[in-house]
């Protein structure tokens, strides 16, 4: 594939994931989880955790893409696809379960409360578990990328240990020890800033200086490059052209246009 510069705005695939991570991160710094959000800031949990886990969907639907037009590394098999497109939609139930519960408090509606905490959790974990298996099956074909093996191991780490603490809070409210579920709830939502932020990472290629551009692109350069040669008076397009230039020995910029 040939190389070609990235476009100014590439960088907005960047921006995304890090403007989601600061606008959670800033939730939480201000206010509790819950307990405050349940009355006076109540408005802010629903604004800000609303925009947070729309924007952060719309970064596995824009991979999917750059994926598909070989921005960043294609993927190789359909099952590729799948498990990408299976990530999304547990993403999206995730997000789903996150806005219903900045909206049901849990003073007053407190069993529907934890049920859409544990969609939440649920839904990213298993986005995650996709994200990661179809980041094993680049990586055995993209070995050279060095982004993919980062990437993977960070979204792992979040599995595990989003998936312990996850455990933890269901026991200790089984339990009914309030305050340590609590304290499980606000780190589960402080370490789900970073795995916002690890998808920065992943877009890194999409802006580079130079990257590799998307088969469609190539297909455009081509038929681009066969208009060209017929309005130069070739009707063979680039091999006809390319043959006259090897029989005259004309050098490209010095023939004459036929027209």
């Amino acid at each position: 594939m040939a190389g070609v510069k990235a476009p100014w705005w590439a960088t907005i695939y960047v921006i995304v994931p890090i403007f989601s991570g600061f606008v959670w991160l800033g939730m939480l710094l201000g206010m509790y989880i819950s307990d405050i959000g349940a009355h006076q800031l109540q408005p802010l949990f629903i604004a800000m955790g609303t925009t947070t886990v729309v924007s952060f969907t719309t970064v596995f639907a824009t991979e999917r893409w750059l994926r598909h037009r070989g921005t960043i590394a294609r993927n190789t098999s359909r099952f590729q696809k799948i498990l990408s497109t299976l990530a999304i939609v547990f993403a999206v139930i995730g997000m789903i379960g996150l806005i219903i519960l900045t909206c049901r408090n849990n003073i007053y509606y407190s069993t529907t409360h934890d049920a859409c905490l544990v969609v939440f959790i649920a839904g990213y974990i298993i986005s995650a578990i996709f994200v990661c298996w179809e980041y094993q099956r680049l990586g055995i074909h993209y070995r050279q990328h060095r982004i993919l093996r980062i990437s993977f191991w960070i979204k792992l780490a979040f599995i595990f240990v989003e998936l312990g603490l996850a455990i933890a809070f269901g026991v200790l409210s089984h339990q009914k020890r309030y305050n340590s579920a609590a304290v499980c709830e606000w780190v589960i939502s402080f370490i789900y800033t970073f795995y916002v932020w690890s998808y920065a990472i992943d877009f890194i290629p999409a802006v580079r200086t130079k990257h590799y551009a998307s088969k469609e692109t190539e297909i455009d350069m081509a038929e681009g490059m066969e208009a060209e040669s017929r309005m130069r008076g070739y009707p063979g397009g680039v091999p006809q052209e390319q043959a006259a230039y090897s029989s005259t020995g004309v050098t490209r910029g010095q023939e004459s246009r036929n027209v």
